[in-house]
């Protein structure tokens, strides 16, 4: 090539000559190529590159299928390979084969001369097929510490053991003393189980009534004010991560792309990788085929089991650059302002505080049904839920998206569990073991509500089941547990978590009995239970429900989403759909603990853009 890389973008128009200084000054203090900032940091698309390499009279050549050397890849690192868009796969005519993105990267042809001594044979390709293969080549032990981290720092925290021994010892004697005892007299257990089972239910609705008045009578979001953002100077800001894990999101990639554009946010100090499954063929084209600049890093997560979004994350955190780190789902649509609030929070705040969560909530409520059943459950979950809960000093499970962690602290916990399937509930609840606290600021991610009842399901029964493993792996040694959190963090971890997929689990059965009694006044259930027994239950069912139906009234002032108030007298239909989900989740808990169930996104007709109040 005649003329360097950056000549030839400035000469066919897709960059300035000032862009190209900013960006080989950017280049000198990252040691990543001026390619690799150019496309990453959307000063120019992939498309507008392609043109210029047309235009000089290259082609790109397709390098999937290369054949490689193992004693020649094991001499560059997967950073290096990575931040220059490069790698080198064999000898041959006593030449180095080396495919690159940029032919005139002349760091990574020294680079070849002095570690093989000997000219490289340069094979021009796309930038992404060269992140693949580098990625599948050479993060093998980036991808095993992904996996096998936290499980060979701190195996007792590890979800790969869904069941110990004295927790399956506990289970088939307690399983055995009931079935015993129904044998030796039946109607006497019977009544025994029936009584506790709706004893419990009433408690632990009465627990959640009791965290939502708490915390509707304190402000647990950290308010960040526009007059402190206005003191915030560019320069003194950190570099912040963001993680986008997708897989097969295809179809929301330019939408997710958009949303991210509008982040108030100095560009060079954004870190923003894109993590994309080894076989998401489909994700990969649709980021080849964006028309427009964009700001993210491509990251390919090589293929290992178990196949899920904390594993990906994990894989990403090796990569990260920040002082800060957060994650958003494939449709989020976060405040402009959140992560200046977030930075401005985080230097107020005591050094033990170590992670922010950011108020989650739905563009789409009002789409139908469903969508507004699940914003009721979410303005309930982050403002009144999370606040109680952080006011009576419990253990605080995380979302899954807009927490924003210090990177440090996240390293030091071992990063996500890759076994759990609600990775950021066990994330939340081992940071409080360690002393460490949480934050929610003042700022709002707007998602996509689930609208199809098939898709909720499969959403809402992989958070249950990873309610249930969290429950597992934090219970296994309940003493060492109440070492660690104390007595009232106990309580709470176990009314919260440990009592919310039970609950869903024991509804139906509470509501047979209630159908069988009232309804069809079948004369069985009356000789089997006393009239009292059949009292205490039903009253226990009425007023469990109603209190829920309470709350869920409540969950629509702090937002003024009034139009949605008497959707929560159809509170007790939503929570049979819990209680579907709930069996499924536990019978997947069973036969295959660490499968991702995929969420389906983008099915809403709704256009997020105009529906979001900020």
């Amino acid at each position: 090539m005649a003329i360097s890389v950056p000549e030839l973008l400035v000469k066919d128009g897709f960059i300035s000559a000032n862009d190209r200084i900013r960006i080989e000054d950017y280049s000198a203090k990252t040691e990543q190529s001026f390619l690799k900032i150019a496309l990453s940091y959307g000063y120019i698309s992939r498309k507008n590159y392609g043109r210029s390499m047309n235009n000089a009279g290259y082609e790109f050549t397709a390098i999937r299928d290369q054949q490689y050397d193992e004693d020649v890849i094991k001499e560059i690192e997967l950073d290096f390979a990575d931040a220059h868009l490069a790698i080198p796969l064999r000898i041959e005519n006593n030449k180095v084969v080396t495919v690159m993105a940029d032919p005139t990267d002349r760091l990574l042809i020294d680079f070849v001369r002095m570690t093989y001594n000997r000219e490289p044979e340069i094979i021009i390709a796309d930038d992404l097929d060269i992140t693949w293969l580098s990625h599948k080549l050479l993060g093998e032990k980036q991808v095993k510490s992904a996996v096998f981290e936290l499980l060979n720092r701190d195996p007792n925290s590890s979800a790969l053991t869904t069941f110990t021994g004295p927790q399956l010892v506990f289970f088939f004697l307690l399983v055995g003393g009931i079935a015993a005892g129904a044998v030796l007299n039946f109607k006497t257990v019977m009544i025994t189980l029936n009584v506790l089972i709706s004893l419990f239910f009433l408690v632990a609705i009465i627990f959640k009534l009791f965290l939502s008045l708490v915390g509707s009578r304190f402000e647990l979001y950290q308010a960040v004010t526009k007059h402190e953002l206005k003191h915030l100077h560019d320069d003194d800001l950190p570099v912040y991560t963001i993680l986008l894990p997708v897989y097969k999101e295809d179809k929301l990639i330019k939408k997710l792309i958009w949303n991210l554009q509008s982040i108030d946010y100095p560009r060079e100090k954004l870190d923003v990788k894109l993590l994309i499954e080894e076989d998401d063929e489909k994700t990969l084209n649709a980021v080849r085929n964006l028309d427009f600049p964009a700001i993210f890093e491509v990251i390919i997560v090589p293929f290992h089991m178990p196949k899920t979004k904390p594993k990906a994350c994990n894989y990403g955190l090796h990569f990260a650059r920040g002082k800060y780190l957060t994650i958003y789902d494939a449709e989020d649509i976060p405040d402009t302002d959140q992560l200046k609030k977030v930075v401005t929070l985080f230097n107020k705040l005591p050094e033990h505080y170590i992670c922010i969560q950011s108020a989650l909530n739905y563009f789409n409520r009002n789409e139908n049904f469903l969508t507004r059943m699940f914003t009721l459950e979410y303005s309930f979950w982050f403002d009144y839920m999370l606040p109680g809960l952080d006011t009576l000093d419990i253990p605080i499970p995380l979302g899954g998206t807009s927490n924003h962690f210090k990177i440090d602290a996240l390293v030091e916990l071992g990063g996500w569990d890759p076994f759990n399937v609600t990775e950021d509930a066990d994330l939340g609840v081992r940071a409080y073991a360690k002393g460490y606290k949480v934050a929610i600021v003042n700022s709002t991610t707007y998602e996509e509500a689930n609208n199809e009842p098939i898709n909720w399901i499969r959403q809402r029964s992989r958070w249950i089941k990873g309610y249930m493993q969290t429950y597992l792996v934090h219970m296994r040694n309940p003493v060492r547990l109440i070492k660690k959190i104390g007595w009232r963090g106990f309580l709470g971890f176990n009314f919260f978590v440990g009592a919310t997929p039970v609950t869903f689990l024991v509804y139906p059965i509470l509501l047979i009995v209630f159908l069988a009694y009232v309804i069809f006044n079948i004369s069985s259930i009356k000789q089997l239970f006393p009239d009292w027994v059949l009292f205490v239950s039903i009253f226990n069912l009425m007023v469990g429900n109603i209190l829920m139906i309470y709350v869920n009234m409540m969950a629509v002032f702090k937002r003024r989403f009034y139009e949605l108030i008497l959707f929560a007298i159809a509170n007790p239909v939503y929570w049979l759909m819990h209680s579907a989900a709930a069996y499924k989740g536990l019978y997947q808990l069973v036969v295959k603990p660490f499968y991702w169930e995929k969420t389906n996104h983008g099915l809403s007709k709704v256009n997020s853009a105009t529906n979001v109040i900020r």
